[in-house]
């Protein structure tokens, strides 16, 4: 029987109610103890089941609560979660894991002496479209790789109203939000990278922070190219990876985040699967064999970042998604802001060496 973990999730938002809760309320292994809203009933009228508390601080002295999800906005995660670490609770991180490395390097150092599991949630690692390019990659379907590019691109011409990440802030705009998912994803593809160059912008008139960034990382090997823009209309190409036997295009998103916002139940055998009309097209010569097809994506389930953590925590696994990758997630974020204020490519330095979970071959 698998042991049980009391959980307590801080905020209500979107990132609560739509990446987390629904994993957590149907994992066996754990028990939703508690919801820390400051204001309104929603939370209440949804988990009867668990004590709504109005302060974070109140919610640490639960000694129910094991486990502390922290998804309120980004100035919170380092203050939250030092004080969770203090009160004896493991963590979880929405990203990006702090708004300076610095930060991140004292939480590292807290849950080591904690003796406590701190995590950050990189749930786009657990996306259709990004588990079929890890499946490829590991099995050389293309080859050597010598480009990666990845967009994660809106349109959105006028400011969201009363958005935090549109205000001028420590950890607001689009390189935070969005750009720490595509920098996750290719530090798991390729590892460090040795050179950075970053082009940040304001492209909209009204823009008060980055709503545009184009990033280089240089791995030696491989290039990896990453966009995001606030004015893209028409979408092209999620994903292009190229190598030296063949490429992979895939369009489209995964369809997880919009089923949940429809409130889906991520329960059920076709959970994750993407429509027959999105699959990605592979275009290579392996095993002898020229293809040039169709491929159907693996099926997502961000429910598997919270099948590992249940691990870590009760049996003592690695723990997939760790503090140091928060750390060099938010450390390569600094390094572009800074290669694109001085512009100029710099090296990647302060990175700390540690592997990444989908260990990929090497040329």
């Amino acid at each position: 029987m698998q042991k049980t973990i009391g959980t307590a999730v801080v905020g209500y938002g979107m990132s609560a109610r739509v990446f987390h809760l629904p994993f957590i309320s149907i994992h066996p292994g754990y028990a939703l103890k508690a919801i820390v809203q400051r204001s309104g009933n929603e939370a209440a009228i949804a988990h009867p089941e668990c004590t709504i508390y109005r302060t974070f601080n109140e919610m640490l002295l639960d000694e129910k609560v094991d486990l502390v999800i922290i998804t309120t906005p980004n100035e919170t995660h380092f203050p939250f979660a030092a004080a969770a670490l203090k009160a004896g609770k493991h963590v979880v991180v929405e990203k990006p894991f702090t708004n300076e490395s610095a930060e991140a390097l004292t939480l590292i150092d807290l849950a080591h002496d904690s003796n406590k599991i701190l995590s950050v949630y990189h749930n786009r690692r657990y996306v259709s479209d990004f588990k079929t390019i890890v499946h490829l990659l590991q099995h050389q379907m293309l080859g050597h790789v010598h480009e990666y590019i990845c967009h994660f691109d809106r349109f959105r011409a006028e400011a969201k109203p009363n958005a935090w990440r549109e205000e001028p802030i420590a950890g607001s705009g689009i390189l935070y939000d969005l750009g720490s998912h595509l920098i996750d994803q290719a530090l798991c593809l390729f590892g460090l990278p040795n050179n950075i160059t970053a082009f940040i912008k304001h492209q909209r008139p009204h823009a008060r922070i980055d709503d545009y960034f184009d990033i280089r990382l240089d791995f030696g090997y491989c290039t990896a190219i990453l966009k995001s823009s606030m004015l893209v209309r028409e979408m092209g190409p999620r994903y292009q990876v190229h190598g030296d036997m063949g490429s992979y295009i895939k369009h489209g998103d995964d369809p997880q985040e919009a089923l949940l916002k429809e409130g889906a139940v991520p329960d059920t055998a076709e959970w994750g699967q993407e429509p027959p009309e999105m699959k990605g097209h592979l275009h290579t010569f392996f095993n002898d064999h020229l293809l040039n097809e169709k491929v159907t994506s693996l099926p997502g389930n961000f429910g598997e970042y919270y099948q590992n953590l249940h691990g870590s925590i009760t049996e003592g696994k690695p723990v997939n998604e760790n503090a140091a990758h928060g750390y060099n997630t938010v450390k390569l974020i600094e390094l572009a802001l800074k290669s694109s204020a001085e512009k100029r490519t710099i090296p990647c330095e302060g990175l700390l060496h540690i592997a990444y979970p989908f260990n990929l071959p090497k040329p």
